[in-house]
């Protein structure tokens, strides 16, 4: 093949993935005047920020006039249990109000208060009412409003088009390329800025809240064209995904039930999360049924209940339950909102839960609690960014959202996902348009490296022999699921990276039909990559950090310690004899500023001490 051969397209920046940081970034590049294209692996509307169904949180004050960004902030970080990057987190706290009201603008219909404000609801983790939202299909209604707004900004959708390989010349990006899932036919995107808004990885693991497109694309990307990956041994298992039909476990249950009210119970009845509140949160936490009932029924004085802790809290407490016997009938646990909540009142505000439960699992809510369990949600670590760019170590390439790292430190509370997305899009979009403008010349891809990135793509189909790639995914799904779950320990790990090797010499030989149009087998195994990347990465920081912190648990370090492991991140990154590269890297010190809010009491910040 020729490179003129290629269908070849020219931009200012590319944007790959078309969820809320994709858009957002594309809207934001569009508006300051770049020539700006959006590369989706799906169809437009189709991303996963659907999936974040309870709202998006922002200090906005609507429903309790002592919230502002300051309590965000704090709540952000000892969520993340003081990993975060601090400015990341600040620039979150500060503009998520200002990128709330902006969707609202654009023609979001949230739910709102008797006064005519944007409604927001309890979730946990969060000390106020926080969670913009509209019913429980946020995510939904904050893609529509994106989307329908974005058309009009004149930036050019590629549709159902996969990004295989970011190309550089010299050490600055050049552009990436791509393939047509519907005819194969290969494409190449000249531009001297990417941004990826690529979400995350879960599909790696067999029971997870993701869709098909969640393969690590960004992470494996970055990762081969020389970015840092970090954090990465923070995966947030959320509580509550379907463990019953089994055709669709994992599928998310939002936290909005127990924002409105739902309670966990085991098979013995008992509402076992009274056992589980840690120290740090139990001065926040009611300790009794009767305070938890007291918030439930609107008192602001009471302390919220044990469900709304932290998800990793959560999520450990429902295994624990059913390690020791106490787990519902398919292995997880009892979320009942019909003991709590009138019917109307459900239908009303849970409309997709009360839909999905009765369609999916011939289950009424209104009347019989759900059975529920952990699911692997979301990634909080990502490829390493500069806070107020978005930009990475490589020039010209940057990273939203869920692909990006920083922001979330070991655990991202519930709702930050949306906000972040609409925060750091925007970022994301003016970090790119300033790079782009600063440029005197613009790189050109390298003709070798366009050449052999076709050709990795193409090998599966020329194989006369070789392994099916499914089988290859269902292996990695079973080595992941058993030894880098939610609770890990050194000889797993071991063992898991041991048979990720092995792994990825299978992948190097997978056969497919030699047919590159409609062929799921040949995209799956283009997803190899990018999954095995991922997984490895994940399994070797967690080997790394020896401790419990946030979503990361080893219970041969079931201790977090603050001294030393609070002072690094793991980044990871290619080596240049191409092995993968883990280490400890110190964080700077934070502000004094930010420390002391992060640190106050809640009195002293009520007060306006800080």
């Amino acid at each position: 093949m020729d490179l003129s051969d290629l269908q070849t397209y020219e931009h200012d920046v590319i944007v790959i993935g078309a969820g809320g940081a994709g858009l957002r970034a594309a809207i934001e590049c569009a508006r300051l005047g770049l020539n700006t294209a959006v590369v989706c692996k799906s169809l437009l509307g189709k991303a996963h920020t659907v999936m974040a169904e309870g709202g998006a949180a922002a200090a906005m004050g609507n429903v309790d006039k002592r919230d502002n960004w300051k309590f965000h902030f704090r709540d952000t970080m000892r969520g993340g249990k003081f990993l975060n990057d601090w400015r990341m987190a600040q620039l979150h706290a500060q503009q998520a109000p200002d990128r709330i009201r902006e969707l609202e603008e654009w023609g979001a219909v949230f739910d709102r208060t008797p006064d005519g404000l944007i409604n927001q609801r309890n979730f946990g983790g969060h000390r106020f009412p926080r969670l913009a939202h509209v019913g429980d299909r946020t995510g939904l209604e904050m893609i529509r409003t994106l989307q329908d707004y974005g058309v009009h900004q004149g930036f050019k959708v590629y549709m159902e088009c996969t990004a295989l390989d970011l190309i550089k010349a010299g050490d600055a990006i050049a552009g990436c390329t791509a393939y047509f899932r519907e005819t194969g036919r290969f494409v190449l995107f000249k531009a001297p800025a990417v941004i990826l808004a690529t979400g995350g990885a879960g599909k790696a693991w067999r029971v997870t809240s993701n869709s098909w497109e969640y393969t690590g694309d960004g992470y494996g990307m970055a990762y081969e064209a020389g970015a840092e990956l970090m954090d990465l041994e923070f995966t947030q298992f959320h509580p509550t995904g379907m463990v019953w039909p089994l055709s669709v476990r994992g599928i998310l249950v939002t936290e909005s039930v127990r924002g409105e009210g739902g309670i966990l119970l085991n098979n013995k009845g008992e509402r076992f999360m009274f056992k589980y509140i840690p120290p740090r949160f139990a001065p926040e936490t009611a300790d009794t049924e009767a305070e938890a009932n007291r918030w439930l029924a609107g008192d602001k004085s009471a302390r919220r209940p044990p469900e709304l802790l932290t998800r990793d809290v959560v999520a450990k407490a429902i295994s624990k339950e059913v390690q020791e016997g106490r787990g519902s009938p398919h292995g997880g646990a009892f979320l009942d909102i019909a003991s709590r909540r009138d019917a109307e009142y459900i239908r009303k505000k849970l409309p997709s839960m009360y839909h999905q439960f009765k369609v999916l699992a011939e289950l009424d809510i209104t009347k019989e609690p759900m059975e529920v369990g952990p699911t692997l949600h979301y990634f909080m670590g990502g490829v390493r960014v500069a806070a107020e760019s978005q930009m990475t170590n490589v020039p010209g390439l940057f990273a939203a959202g869920e692909a990006g790292a920083g922001m979330h430190g070991a655990n991202r509370l519930g709702g930050n996902s949306l906000s972040d997305l609409v925060v750091f899009g925007k970022l994301a979009g003016d970090g790119a348009a300033a790079y782009v403008k600063k440029l005197a010349s613009r790189p050109q891809p390298p003709e070798d490296a366009v050449l052999a990135s076709v050709r990795r793509a193409t090998a599966p189909l020329h194989r006369e022999a070789g392994e099916n790639p499914f089988v290859v995914v269902d292996a990695l799904q079973e080595t992941m699921s058993k030894h880098v779950n939610i609770v890990r320990e050194r000889e797993g790990l071991e063992k898991g990276i041991e048979e990720l090797q092995g792994l990825k010499k299978r992948a190097e030989e997978v056969k497919v039909h030699p047919s590159s149009q409609y062929n799921p087998g040949w995209n799956t195994a283009l997803d190899l990559r990018n999954m095995l990347i991922t997984s490895e990465a994940v399994a070797r920081a967690a080997l790394m950090r020896e401790e419990s912190r946030g979503a990361h648990t080893r219970i041969d370090f079931f201790e977090e310690r603050d001294d030393p492991w609070l002072k690094y991140n793991i980044v990871t990154r290619k080596g240049p004899d191409g092995a993968m590269l883990v280490e400890k890297v110190e964080r700077p010190a934070p502000p004094e500023d930010l420390k002391k809010i992060a640190h106050a009491t809640l009195e002293d910040l009520e007060a306006g001490k800080v």
